[in-house]
């Protein structure tokens, strides 16, 4: 078992002051992803390690290209549908990717969803979401 796990808390302890980030999705504007019909609202970010928390925003017909997951990728649909060769993942169901695992993924309804990766998926020309500054 690592260490991490070992560790207890101990002694008269105090909340870390500064220690949630609280965000608001609904102050923040959708930006163009690097494909296209898909918005996204950057919920979390560290770059350092690949981890990123975003809202993505699809247009019906969307087609996210065929990818790889070096990492889990964890989906859960808040409104409309997604599928990919596996099957579809509709509002209020939760779907995740296999490291390793690749597929193409679309929505002919639209679809916004909720994504956690703890690397960013890897495409033929590029990696993650970011469109081009």
């Amino acid at each position: 078992m690592s260490t991490v796990f070992k560790e207890r808390l101990v002694g008269k302890l105090q909340p870390t002051i500064g220690g949630s980030v609280y965000v608001d999705p609904n102050t923040m504007e959708w930006k163009p992803s690097q494909f296209p019909k898909i918005q996204m609202k950057v919920l979390y970010r560290n770059d350092e390690v690949g981890e990123m928390t975003v809202l993505l925003k699809w247009e019906p017909g969307a087609v996210l290209p065929f990818h790889k997951h070096p990492e889990i990728e964890q989906s859960y649909v808040l409104e409309g549908s997604f599928s990919d060769h596996d099957g579809t993942c509709h509002a209020g169901q939760y779907v995740y990717r296999h490291p390793g695992s690749m597929h193409e993924t679309r929505s002919d309804t639209g679809c916004t969803i909720l994504a956690v990766y703890r690397k960013p998926n890897i495409f033929f020309n590029a990696a993650g979401f970011e469109a081009d500054k």
